[in-house]
């Protein structure tokens, strides 16, 4: 079934921007923004190292941030096998990482010699911590927020854990300052928080498949709902229906995300699966130029990516109907008509995404870096 422009809405004929790759390396003067995915993560992992070496290469990893020690009972040679990928939105850096249980330490000292003093939110998928910060203990616990300061001192231990963390710049929320200094190491609570561990959830699912124009919305909403979840309780009503329309579209956009190859997926399926009239989900999807127009963007957009994997042997007709459209005609016109160029090319030369420009490491190092994003965040 072919994806279709419009939503056919009646009385509704809504401009739309076409969204295209450049054909060139560098973009020109004017050009539209990049449906490229926009992220590279950035890897770091002690497995491959001999067990004696690897929690040494962990404690240098984390020393931009804390002093990691081993627990009592575990020596250098049990190993520590350990994985931490950062992921750089330019104005917010998340990471998902597995640790062997550690103790951990941000000294007066190590806030002397560092300028990193943003906001550290962690969300544990398993595990648990204990975190002291002026005598007082926040547990961590999986599927429970973490709200942390950089610019303050705490130590504390964790067991084996895996967890999402976010980075987040101080400036980022200057006119909140006061909400979040006093919810200093503490654990979020109460619906906000809840809606907040969904829509990090959602972030974590679709990192590899984010574009350059998602990012700064992403940041954005983050820190809308960060700053919903700390305010008085007389706000939060105000609050209330612009995040829940924020968790909506993210869990619209992960439905489609993973059912782009489904021959159900349309409107109707939508409305079932989020539990919304289509009204509604017109509503949330016509800033993105429409329902049917999003979906066909993200199918085309995988299949370029398709399309330019090297290991991918199949058929450009086979790859067409992979994502939904009944021929090759049709898909080479959509295709055309996205990218600006055709399926056939995009096979044979491929396009490499281009990072955003809020990404970039300018000043700080040539070969990115954990402890170089982080001095970058922010800036």
């Amino acid at each position: 079934m072919d994806t279709k422009r419009q939503d056919g809405a009646p009385g509704q004929t809504p401009e739309r921007d076409r969204r295209r790759w450049p054909r060139e390396a560098q973009p020109r003067n004017g050009a539209a923004p990049s449906l490229a995915p926009a992220l590279e993560p950035l890897s770091f992992s002690t497995l491959e190292l001999a067990p004696r070496d690897q929690f040494t290469a962990w404690q240098a990893h984390m020393a931009p941030l804390v002093e990691v020690r081993l627990p009592d009972d575990r020596s250098l040679d049990d190993g520590f096998p350990a994985d931490h990928t950062a992921w750089n939105l330019g104005g917010m850096l998340i990471v998902q990482q597995h640790a062997p249980a550690h103790s951990y330490m941000r000294s007066a000292a190590k806030l002397r010699s560092s300028a990193i003093d943003h906001w550290y939110i962690a969300l544990p998928h398993t595990g648990q911590s204990w975190t002291e910060v002026d005598r007082r203990i926040a547990e961590g616990q999986p599927g429970k927020l973490e709200i942390r300061s950089l610019g303050y001192p705490f130590r504390g231990r964790t067991t084996d854990s895996e967890s999402l963390v976010l980075y987040l710049p101080r400036d980022l929320f200057s006119d909140a300052a006061a909400n979040l200094d006093a919810r200093n190491n503490s654990i979020l609570s109460g619906n906000f928080a809840n809606l907040l561990v969904d829509y990090v959830n959602s972030i974590e699912a679709s990192l590899r498949s984010l574009t350059v124009d998602d990012l700064p919305r992403i940041v954005h909403a983050t820190r809308s709902m960060i700053i919903a979840c700390l305010a008085p309780s007389a706000e939060h009503a105000a609050a209330a229906e612009q995040l829940a329309s924020v968790a909506l579209m993210e869990r619209a956009r992960r439905y489609v995300q993973n059912n782009l190859d489904a021959a159900h997926l349309t409107p109707d399926s939508m409305c079932r699966a989020l539990g919304v009239s289509r009204s509604r989900l017109y509503q949330l999807f016509e800033p993105s130029g429409g329902v049917l127009h999003y979906i066909q963007s993200r199918r085309l957009l995988a299949a370029h990516v398709a399309l330019s994997d090297a290991a991918d042997r199949r058929r450009i007709v086979e790859i067409a109907e992979a994502f939904g459209f009944s021929s090759a005609a049709n898909f080479s016109r959509a295709f055309s008509k996205e990218f600006g160029y055709s399926p056939r090319e995009g096979r044979s030369t491929m396009v490499l995404p281009r990072p955003a420009h809020s990404v970039s490491l300018a000043g700080h190092e040539k070969a990115p870096s954990f402890e170089g994003w982080l001095k970058a965040l922010g800036n």
